[in-house]
C-alpha cells in the first residue's frame, strides 16, 4: 500500500493553488490512502467512520479536486465507478484477473517497450500510469 504523503507537502500544494484545507478534504485524503484502491463509495464509507457530515458529492468534488493537484490518480478497475489511488507511492499499472478480479500492480518500467514501441510506430506517447490491463492471475490459470 503507498506511503501516506507527508502532510505539511498536500497542504502545501492545496494552499499554493488558492485552496483551503478543510476537514472534508482530508478525511477524503486520508481515506484514499489508508483503503490503497477504493470506489469513490468506498471513500465515503471510509469516511463515514470518522464523520457523517460528508455526502457523496463532496466525495466526488474533493477527489476530482485532489486529482487535478496531482495527489490522487483514478482508473477504471471494473465497467462501474473509477477507482482512485494516492499518487505518493510508485506510479504503476494496474492488472486485474478477470477471474477473481484481484488486483496487482506492476512497475511502469516493465511497459518501457511498449511506451517505446508506441512512439516510434505512431508517434504516440502513452500515459501507462493510466492503464489497466486485464487478464487472468497465475493462480486462476492453474486453477
Amino acid at each position: 500500500m503507498p506511503q501516506p504523503p507527508d502532510s505539511r507537502q498536500w497542504q502545501e500544494t492545496l494552499r499554493e493553488r488558492g485552496y483551503r484545507l478543510t476537514p472534508q478534504r482530508e478525511l477524503v485524503l486520508a481515506a484514499v490512502e489508508e483503503l490503497g484502491h477504493a470506489t469513490p463509495d468506498e471513500v465515503l464509507a471510509k469516511v463515514h467512520e470518522r464523520s457523517s457530515a460528508v455526502n457523496i458529492s463532496t466525495v466526488y468534488r474533493t477527489l476530482e479536486l485532489l486529482e487535478s493537484l496531482g495527489l490522487v490518480r483514478h482508473t477504471h478497475l471494473t465497467d462501474r465507478a473509477p477507482t482512485y489511488h494516492s499518487r505518493s507511492g510508485d506510479e504503476h499499472v494496474h492488472l486485474v484477473c478477470r477471474g477473481c478480479e484481484r488486483v496487482l500492480e506492476a512497475h511502469l518500467s516493465e511497459f518501457d517497450e511498449l511506451a517505446a514501441a508506441l512512439q516510434q510506430r505512431h508517434g504516440f506517447t502513452p500515459d501507462v500510469g493510466h492503464l489497466t490491463v486485464f487478464g487472468t492471475c497465475a493462480d486462476c490459470r492453474d486453477a
